[in-house]
């Protein structure tokens, strides 16, 4: 029987053998997690996410119920997240001082994926809770802190994100939200927020708004901006609740997708007065909130690639059991066969494996880059890791997501006319993972963030760092027997990234810049198809020399080597192509007039 939500197997293969984690049980910080500890602490995830969170998935279509302000989430949520709060999953990372427990990111990635695969709209109650816990630990005072951080941590009360307004959506500069000074530190807050995840529920006693908004007098524009502290219900000296804060939902949206999670329309100030204490610097909010923003970018591309994931294991045992016409080469009058048999939808079946078994590589390893600067023996060397992890944003953000979204379509299409039918669970999925290359900044923003900014960050020095490992894992495969000619094939592609990479770099600093920027998301498309063939390049360097060892792994590191000849050989030719538009920078997009699109 195929697994559900994920593969265990190549899950245990990422994190012991192609990153070698319990090699970090070497340093202080992580030595209670050796092999048997991660191992266990992906059993008993796997477990909770099978048994009890997968439940939710069906059910959570049907949505929330809204009434006079109040939501309510599905029944059966109740006890589902009162067993992942007992079980400290809220807080897998962090410090046991407010209930974490302190265990590797990547370790923490691993069960992440299966909990997020079983079912997004729940875990989203749970993802910017951490994002504002994180936030309030950095830059709280320690009276915030001491009033919220354990009750975030473990679940207690929940938390989200209050920048997007009805008219700043990407331009947060634009927002109307003000702060009134009320002459003891705090402040009156009045505006609405719209397309807030979790914005209100009866999951939680209490709601941390991290709120933007600009003091009264404050400059126009980002530089103005300040953070906020927005409670739902007021807390007392003592951190008991006080009285409701008239932070009022006024509406939830219908959705194409993630019902189950209310997306809530939120008024302060309007219904009595809403009051927030400073979180940070007067008017350097932005700043603030991207330490939050930046945490929920890369929890956004492992919802998307959990959701990929998910929809490749369904596919999977779909293809298997669904009997449908006899083989193309079969003699007239053979027995129908199982459609895994037929080489289209073997086509698409190894699309999807590529395409998951790279994002899960890219995803494990930038949450190692984390443990890698906690365990950094230098402040340069922390330095360097905390940049490689900026230059993964991005992509791991937007690629993975954007092709988390054709994996998910792919598995509806195996599943033929029964994908299409919401009795199957591969329509869910397809429509829940929609929304991934919107939110957090949409995809378009994560390509200008990578060409306008990391790219170039450090004078070049940490996307060059990406580069040099690229360049370290094609030595070893030239090295690697069997893998000459598979090398061969990424290093072409590879060589020709770097040249387009300097191409486009300069177009964006001369009078064509625009045209560059029209080009940014196709030049993230790029990236992350060579980061993919890496990160699988990578994992054949890994399984070839264990090909002609007998096991019964031995498929298993067969199937590695021919995924990654799969993708070096019969998808990534087409990035050349798209490699040459980019450095042709074509102008018809920038040039054409606006009434050119039509009247």
């Amino acid at each position: 029987m195929t697994q559900l939500i994920s593969d265990r197997r190549d899950v245990d293969f990422v994190l012991h053998e192609q990153i070698k984690v319990a090699d970090l049980c070497r340093h202080d910080v992580f030595s209670e997690f050796n092999k048997k500890t991660i191992d266990m602490i992906v059993t008993e995830a796997r477990n909770l996410a099978i048994k009890a969170i997968l439940p939710l998935q069906k059910i959570s279509d049907a949505g929330c119920e809204f009434n006079n302000g109040v939501v309510k989430v599905p029944e059966e949520f109740h006890p589902v997240y009162k067993l992942y709060c007992e079980g400290e999953w809220s807080a897998m990372c962090d410090t046991p001082e407010w209930g974490g427990q302190g265990m590797p990111h990547v370790v923490a990635a691993a069960a992440n994926e299966f909990f997020y695969g079983a079912c997004n709209s729940f875990m989203l109650y749970t993802m910017l809770t951490h994002g504002a816990a994180k936030l309030l630990e950095t830059i709280g005072t320690e009276q915030q802190k001491a009033q919220c951080l354990k009750n975030l941590f473990s679940g207690k009360w929940g938390g989200t994100m209050l920048l997007t307004e009805p008219m700043a959506g990407s331009d947060v500069g634009a927002l109307t939200t003000v702060a009134i000074p009320r002459g003891d530190g705090t402040y009156s807050i009045k505006g609405d927020k719209i397309f807030i995840s979790s914005g209100e529920s009866n999951l939680v006693e209490n709601i941390i708004h991290p709120t933007l908004a600009r003091i009264e007098g404050a400059p126009e524009g980002t530089r103005g901006i300040s953070l906020f502290i927005v409670p739902k219900f007021r807390i007392n000296d003592d951190g008991s609740l006080g009285e409701f804060n008239n932070v009022v939902c006024t509406g939830i949206e219908e959705k194409m997708g993630l019902h189950g999670n209310a997306t809530c329309s939120l008024n302060l100030g309007g219904k009595g007065e809403t009051i927030g204490t400073l979180i940070g610097a007067e008017h350097k909010g932005m700043s603030a909130m991207f330490l939050m923003m930046n945490e929920a970018r890369q929890m956004v591309g492992l919802q998307g690639f959990a959701n990929a994931s998910c929809s490749y294991m369904y596919a999977l045992g779909y293809a298997r059991d669904r009997i449908q016409s006899k083989g193309l080469t079969d003699p007239p009058g053979s027995a129908p066969v199982s459609i895994i048999h037929h080489p289209d939808v073997r086509r698409m079946l190894m699309t999807m494996r590529a395409y998951v078994n790279g994002m899960r590589s890219l995803v494990y390893y930038a949450n190692y880059l984390f443990d890698l600067a906690a365990t950094a023996q230098t402040d340069e060397e922390k330095a360097g890791h905390r940049a490689m992890i900026d230059i993964f944003t991005p992509i791991v953000k937007g690629f993975i997501t954007d092709k988390a979204f054709e994996v998910c379509s792919l598995g509806v299409q195996i599943y033929g006319g029964y994908g299409f039918i919401e009795e199957f669970p591969v329509a869910q999925l397809l429509r829940d993972c929609r929304i991934f290359q919107i939110y957090e900044g949409t995809n378009g923003i994560q390509s200008i963030d990578l060409l306008s900014r990391k790219m170039e960050m450090n004078g070049g020095k940490p996307y060059q760092a990406l580069l040099d490992l690229m360049k370290k894992t094609l030595a070893e495969a030239k090295a690697t027997k069997g893998l000459g000619d598979m090398a061969a094939n990424f290093e072409a592609v590879y060589n020709r990234y770097r040249d387009v990479a300097d191409t486009i770099l300069e177009l964006a600093a001369s009078d064509k810049v625009l045209n560059a920027y029209a080009f940014s998301h196709p030049f993230l498309e790029v990236t992350g198809d060579v980061a993919v063939a890496w990160m699988l390049l990578w994992r054949a360097v890994v399984a070839a020399p264990q090909c002609s060892e007998k096991g019964k792994d031995q498929d298993f590191y067969q199937g590695q080597v021919k995924v990654a000849q799969f993708f070096i050989n019969a998808i990534l030719p087409a990035t050349n192509g798209r490699l040459d538009a980019i450095s042709r920078a074509d102008g018809a997009a920038i040039e054409m007039p606006d009434a050119g699109f039509g009247l």
